[in-house]
C-alpha cells in the first residue's frame, strides 16, 4: 500500500516536497490532502499538484482518516502548535527543521509523540541524501582513520527575506541555515555532545543573528568549526579530516550531490523535477520521505538517522549558541 501523505501549509517548501514525492513510485507515495490557512491557497496548491482534497484549516487535515502521515511545512514558530494538533489526532508527523524554537518546545513535541505512540521525525533532509549515506558508510568503515576535524560554512545573501529578519517569524540565520553545519558536525561525531562550545557573531537591529562563527571541542581532542551568515555568500562546503584521509563536500553542503574522497570525486545527482522548484536540489526531499515510509512499514516511531535524541541535542546546542550571541525569542520567556 502507498504511504498516504497530508501536507500542512501551501508554502514554498511544501511545493518542493510535493514535487519531490512525484519522483517516487506512485504506488508507494501519494499526497491525498493539503491544508492551508485559507481554502483558496489550499485549492490552488491542490490543483497544481493534482491532490484530491483541500482544506482551509489544519484541524480538518488532522481529522482526515485517510492520512497516514503529515508533512508539516509551516514556519517554525508554529511547529509546536501544529505538531501537537496532528499528534494528538494520532497522526504520524514529518516536521520541517528546526523542529521547534528551542529545546523546551522540542521536549514538548517529543513527549507528545511518545504519549500518542506516533512516528515523528525532524525533516533534516541533508541526512538522507546519498552523499550523507556515503559519508556515514566511509566513517563506519574507518576510511579516514580517526576523524580529528570538521569544518563547514553556509552563507547566502538573504537580507531580502523577511522570514530571516523578523524575530516573530523565527528569524535568524542559525535556525534557518546555520543548523545545517551543526547537524553535519553531530552526524560525523555520531550524536556525541561536545565538551565545549564557543560562539561569537553579530546580530541585526531586529535582534536576530546574522553572521556567527562557532567552535566545538569533542572528546579525544576532536574539533569542529563552522561559520554561517545570512549577509554574504560563503563557499558553502564542508571538510571532514581524519588521520588517514579527507572528505570534501565541495558545494551546497546542505543539499549535496557530490563529494571528494582523498582527491577522488563522486557524483550523486538528484532527479529532475516535474515543476519548477523554489530551492536548489529540491527533489532531494524525496530521500527523507522514503525514510519515513520505511520506518512506518517497520512500525518504528523514530528514525535512527535523525532520532529524537538527535533533534533534542541539536536544539540544546542551538539554544546555547543563541545564548552566547544574544538572541532571545518570545518562546524562550515562557
Amino acid at each position: 500500500m502507498a504511504t498516504r501523505w497530508g501536507i500542512c501549509s501551501a508554502g514554498r517548501i511544501s511545493h518542493d516536497f510535493a514535487v519531490a514525492l512525484k519522483t517516487l513510485p506512485a504506488e508507494e507515495h501519494q499526497v491525498v490532502a493539503v491544508a492551508a490557512r485559507t481554502i483558496a491557497d489550499a485549492e490552488e496548491f491542490a490543483r497544481k499538484h493534482s491532490i484530491c482534497r483541500a482544506y482551509g484549516s489544519y484541524e480538518e487535515l488532522a481529522r482526515d482518516a485517510d492520512v497516514d502521515v503529515v508533512y508539516n511545512g509551516v514556519i517554525h514558530p508554529h511547529h509546536l502548535k501544529t505538531c501537537l494538533l496532528f499528534m494528538n489526532a494520532k497522526k504520524n508527523v514529518l516536521c520541517e527543521k528546526p523542529l521547534a524554537m528551542n529545546a523546551r518546545e522540542v521536549k514538548e513535541i517529543l513527549d507528545a509523540a511518545k504519549r500518542n505512540n506516533v512516528f515523528l521525525m525532524e525533516a533534516v533532509w541533508t541526512r538522507f541524501f546519498p552523499v550523507s549515506v556515503e559519508i556515514r558508510r566511509l566513517l563506519a568503515q574507518s576510511e579516514l582513520g580517526e576523524v580529528k576535524m570538521v569544518r563547514s560554512e553556509f552563507g547566502r545573501p538573504l537580507m531580502h527575506v523577511p522570514r530571516l529578519l523578523q524575530k516573530d517569524l523565527g528569524g535568524g540565520a542559525l535556525l534557518s541555515i546555520g543548523m545545517y553545519c551543526l547537524q553535519l558536525v553531530l552526524m560525523v561525531f555520531d550524536g556525541e555532545k561536545p565538551e565545549s562550545i564557543q560562539a561569537t557573531g553579530v546580530c541585526l537591529e531586529t535582534g536576530v543573528d546574522e553572521t556567527v562563527v562557532v567552535t566545538l571541542k569533542f572528546s579525544k581532542n576532536r574539533m569542529a568549526t563552522f561559520t554561517y551568515s545570512s549577509r554574504v555568500e560563503l563557499p558553502n562546503d564542508a571538510i571532514i579530516a581524519g588521520t588517514k584521509g579527507t572528505i570534501h563536500v565541495p558545494e551546497k553542503m546542505w543539499c549535496p550531490t557530490s563529494l571528494i574522497v582523498n582527491g577522488e570525486e563522486r557524483h550523486f545527482p538528484v532527479p529532475e523535477p516535474s515543476l519548477p522548484l523554489n530551492f536548489p536540489n529540491g527533489t532531494g526531499l524525496r530521500y527523507e520521505a522514503e525514510e519515513v515510509r520505511q520506518c512506518l512499514l517497520k512500525g518504528l516511531k523514530e528514525s535512527t538517522i535523525m532520532s529524537h535524541a538527535d533533534s533534542l541535542l541539536l536544539a540544546e546546542l542551538e539554544d546555547e549558541i543563541r545564548r552566547q550571541v544574544g538572541v532571545v525569542y518570545s518562546q524562550d520567556c515562557q
